[in-house]
């Protein structure tokens, strides 16, 4: 078990306060692996295993059974142990658990640690019934530099900027990654984790009839990764292939694919009006191999996933990011946090100077002195532009400074 001490220091940080932990993010990402390195460290600070409570809601041994008897068994488990760690694995496949929580955290000794796969775990009832009671951690696949942590504990890693491509091309998640696994054995293993995914968090949760149609929206953006669509966009495209699918539709799948934490929608930031754009949004997926997997892997489409990469580390690192709208220009990630701010632009090379020069003069038309950078992925990637930082993207992910 490798250890990704972000999370489990960010967690533990709320340790015995008065809020229960709840961990969302796409299935596989590690979510319930976490709960382990959580659980060792409880065991390593002296709490007894006895006080120690684990249970996995997605098995067999709980299905349909009602939320009562699980805090009656709960409840029973917990009385006369004194102080407990209670650790609830995949709860959202409970009907209910909202209540079942907040009844054992009320009346019980206890400190609560909850994972779940969909976006129903943040949904209004937890308002209802946890209010100011909760803190949620969003789990992520592999960041790059776990990716090469991963990586290094069964081969050597020499040069961190040639590993790039292949974490582009084979994605982070965390079971693909402990040990040397071909190609398409890894698409082999994350087609599963999305077809898993789309059968239990968004066709038989939503009790979808006519699956083709949920399928040809997926295949339309995870081709378009990166590019400005809507749902009337994909329901015009659709018509034009002799598929009708009106705009109402579209937009619910797409709000699903969200919920099951497949994609990722990046609304756009109008810098000078300094307002958030309804219209025209781009989407990026959980993980770049999703893409891959589904689609086959595809040179031509390594710009756009190089996109994706970065705004997925801009999340990791708690920005909130948008796309950037400057008159008629784009900027790649407006990205905020508190009082700071980040303007990036992404960009595979730069072999031109009208290039160059687009790239460059975006950023410099933004009158204010928040940092901005040009990340690439060439052997000129590093100096300093008229003030605008340039680095390599290996070594923006890997958090080295300027």
């Amino acid at each position: 078990m490798i250890d990704r001490p972000m999370y489990v220091e960010k967690i533990l940080a709320y340790r015995d306060t008065p809020f229960v932990k709840i961990l969302t993010g796409v299935r596989r990402c590690g979510k319930s692996t976490i709960l382990n390195m959580i659980r060792e460290r409880l065991r390593d600070s002296g709490v007894s295993e006895s006080n120690i409570l684990s249970y996995r809601f997605d098995s067999m041994e709980y299905e349909e059974v009602p939320a009562k008897e699980i805090y009656k068994k709960l409840k029973g488990e917990l009385e006369y142990r004194g102080r407990c760690y209670l650790f609830l694995d995949e709860i959202q496949e409970i009907n209910g658990w909202e209540r079942v929580v907040n009844s054992i955290f009320e009346e019980c000794d206890v400190d609560i640690y909850v994972t779940g796969s969909n976006s129903r775990m943040m949904s209004s009832e937890i308002s209802t019934y946890l209010t100011g009671r909760y803190v949620s951690f969003r789990i992520y696949t592999l960041s790059f530099e776990e990716y090469l942590r991963f990586k290094a504990s069964y081969t050597e890693v020499k040069d961190a900027r040639k590993e790039l491509w292949d974490y582009i091309r084979l994605g982070g998640f965390p079971a693909v990654n402990t040990r040397a696994y071909a190609q398409e054995e890894v698409y082999t293993i994350v087609r599963d984790i999305y077809n898993s995914t789309i059968f239990s968090d968004i066709v038989k949760r939503n009790q979808i009839r006519k699956v083709d149609q949920l399928e040809r929206i997926v295949k339309y953006t995870f081709n378009n990764v990166g590019n400005m669509f809507s749902a009337k966009g994909i329901s015009d495209y659709l018509k034009s292939e002799h598929r009708s699918l009106d705009n109402e539709t579209v937009y619910s799948y797409l709000k699903q694919l969200e919920g099951a934490y497949i994609l990722h929608r990046c609304s756009r930031y109008d810098i000078s009006g300094k307002e958030i754009l309804k219209t025209q949004e781009k989407f990026y997926l959980s993980d770049t191999s999703l893409r891959y997997s589904v689609l086959g892997y595809d040179p031509e489409t390594v710009a756009s996933s190089l996109e994706n990469v970065v705004y997925l580390e801009l999340c990791r690192r708690g920005y909130t990011v948008y796309i950037g709208k400057l008159k008629d220009s784009e900027i790649d990630f407006v990205a905020e946090r508190q009082n700071d701010r980040l303007y990036i632009q992404v960009t595979k090379e730069i072999n031109s100077l009208k290039t160059e020069k687009r790239e460059y003069d975006r950023l410099l038309d933004i009158r204010d002195n928040y940092p901005k950078y040009v990340l690439r992925t060439d052997d000129l990637a590093g100096g300093n532009h008229d003030g605008i930082y340039t680095m390599h993207v290996a070594d923006f992910l890997l958090g080295k400074d300027y």
